[in-house]
Formats: structure tokens, C-alpha cells, sequence
């Protein structure tokens, strides 16, 4: 069963929107439409404030950290068309990039998988999917235009290892490993994008939800001969969608469960066996795959003070 061991109070002011763990799981930071981001040391069941950060204009909808190789790096995204990345140095916390070149609300931030250096995926409700990637001491952008029709509400990227492969093999062996990520957007879509030579092509379109799909996540897969992707709706589906590289490149979706109401974030463990789901019934479940091939509830969580709700953009 899952439980409760401890409660962070953030001290925001309005309504806490996402919540990220650090790679070592020692820091905590949040995001509200306070327009703040604050970031906590979780330590011994104890948390302490080492940072409030102010930028944002606007609620700001989700934060993502960078694999630590790349020293303590924090994007956040916001209502205000605004994508800022943030690093500590000498203790404190500072911005270091600004992106602005959305004309609507960003949804959705994710780091690629370090292999690929460090490169940012942004989703916004222009339809746009923008790529920031820094390189020789500057941050270049380039965006996949019309990605959603009316709006991208999710990124994931996928693992940057070949499906099967059991552990990353040596950089001098490692195979020029295409870049893919999945997207959700309100047209009811989930897509599938591959990068080639620099350009970003619609590799699947995957139809299932019969409305906006909130959130998308690649699973880590690693050593399983296929690939596959969770998604979730405000149709109340979670749905499962499975690649297997042996047999072609079709994905086939297999529904999970159907709640009783919108489901707004699913989260793979790292070892791709646990999928979390959370939603508007107020609830955490956890799921896990039974050898027979059925998706079933091992554990869920509710907390009746609070609501686990998603972004409210327009």
C-alpha cells in the first residue's frame, strides 16, 4: 500500500501544479501559479527552503531537472509564453536562459536522456513543439511547428538506448541512436517525432483518446525487446501503447483502466515496471503488469485535504 512518509510544506500561495524529485532524490522542487518556483533539500524526512525562485509572469505549469552530469540545472515553463533554466552556482541559484519564442502558454518541459547532451523539449498550447540545446557555451533553439492543431499539452523522450539492449554500450561502440519523443496534444493525438539530420518528422500518429490528452510518458524499457508509452486524457483512459522492434514498427494500444474522471499525469518508475497515475478522483494508484499481460492496481493513495489536479491553461 502506498502511504504518506512525509509532507513538504511549500508555503505557496496559490495552487502547486508539479512537484520533481532530483536525480538522488535529495531535492524537491515545486511550481504554482504563485508564479514561483521553490526549491526544497529533502533530507531524513526533513525539508529545508534553499531557493524561491522569481521569474515567471504567469502560473507556472511544470519544472524539469537535468541528468546531474550537467551540474544542478532546473527548467521551468508558464503560462507567460516563457520557458526559463535555472542553476545553482556557488549555492545559489540563478536564471541562465531565457526562451520567449512561444505565442502561447508552455505546458510542458522535459530533459532528453543524457546521452544526448543537454538538450530541453518545451510544449506549448501554439500547437509547437520548441528543442533547446546548449552547445559550446550558447542555447540554439529549433521547433517543430504544428505539432498539435490546437495546442501541446505533453513531452516525453524516449530512452536513448536500442529496445532489447540490456546496458548501455561503451561511447566508442554506441550506435548513432535517432532521437524520438512523444507528444499529447488537445486535437486528441498522441504523436510520435524523429529527428533526422536535424529535422523533426512525424514518425506515428497514435488515435485512442476521444479527448485532450494531458500528459505522455516513454517508459525506460531497458532490456525488453519493445517499446512503450503511457498516456492519459481528460476522457479518463489511461491507455498503454506497446512497439515491438522484432516484429515492425506498429503500435498497438491497450486501455489500462477508465476512471471516473480527467486523468491528468502518468510517471514510469526507473526501472519501467510501476506506472503512477494521478488524477482528478483525488487519488495516486500505482500499476503493474501481471505476466498473463493484464495492467493491475497494486497500490493507490488518496489525500482528502488536497486536490492532484493538472494545468488549467488556455
Amino acid at each position: 500500500m502506498v502511504s504518506v512518509i512525509s509532507t513538504v510544506d511549500t508555503a505557496h500561495e496559490d495552487m502547486i501544479h508539479d512537484a520533481q524529485m532530483d536525480y538522488y532524490g535529495v531535492r524537491l522542487a515545486t511550481c504554482s501559479s504563485d508564479r514561483s518556483v521553490k526549491i526544497f533539500d529533502v533530507i531524513n524526512g526533513q525539508q529545508t527552503l534553499v531557493a524561491d525562485l522569481r521569474g515567471h509572469e504567469g502560473p507556472v505549469w511544470q519544472v524539469a531537472w537535468a541528468h546531474p552530469m550537467y551540474g544542478n540545472i532546473l527548467a521551468s515553463c508558464s503560462y507567460d509564453k516563457k520557458v526559463i533554466v535555472w542553476r545553482e552556482a556557488s549555492g545559489s541559484w540563478e536564471k541562465i536562459y531565457e526562451h520567449g519564442d512561444h505565442d502561447s502558454s508552455v505546458n510542458s518541459v522535459q530533459w532528453a536522456p543524457k546521452e544526448f547532451g543537454l538538450v530541453l523539449a518545451c510544449g506549448s498550447s501554439d500547437g509547437s513543439v520548441s528543442i533547446l540545446t546548449y552547445n559550446e557555451n550558447q542555447w540554439s533553439s529549433s521547433k517543430i511547428k504544428e505539432a498539435h492543431s490546437i495546442g501541446c499539452n505533453a513531452v516525453s523522450w524516449a530512452p536513448a538506448v536500442v529496445p532489447g539492449s540490456l546496458i548501455e554500450p561503451p561511447s566508442t561502440q554506441r550506435p548513432n541512436i535517432a532521437k524520438r519523443l512523444v507528444t499529447g496534444g488537445c486535437d486528441n493525438l498522441v504523436k510520435i517525432w524523429k529527428e533526422d539530420n536535424g529535422e523533426w518528422t512525424e514518425e506515428h500518429k497514435l488515435e485512442a483518446h476521444s479527448d485532450w490528452v494531458r500528459d505522455t510518458a516513454w517508459c525506460p524499457s531497458i532490456g525488453l525487446p519493445q517499446s512503450t508509452i503511457a498516456s492519459c486524457s481528460q476522457d479518463g483512459r489511461v491507455i498503454i501503447w506497446t512497439c515491438d522492434s522484432s516484429t515492425g514498427n506498429t503500435w498497438n494500444p491497450k486501455i489500462l483502466s477508465k476512471f471516473n474522471d480527467v486523468v491528468w499525469h502518468v510517471s514510469w518508475s526507473v526501472t519501467g515496471n510501476i506506472l503512477a497515475v494521478s488524477g482528478g478522483d483525488n487519488k495516486v494508484s500505482l500499476w503493474k503488469e501481471s505476466l498473463e499481460g493484464q495492467w493491475e492496481c497494486v497500490s493507490d493513495v488518496s489525500k482528502g485535504e488536497g486536490v492532484i489536479e493538472g494545468q488549467q491553461q488556455t
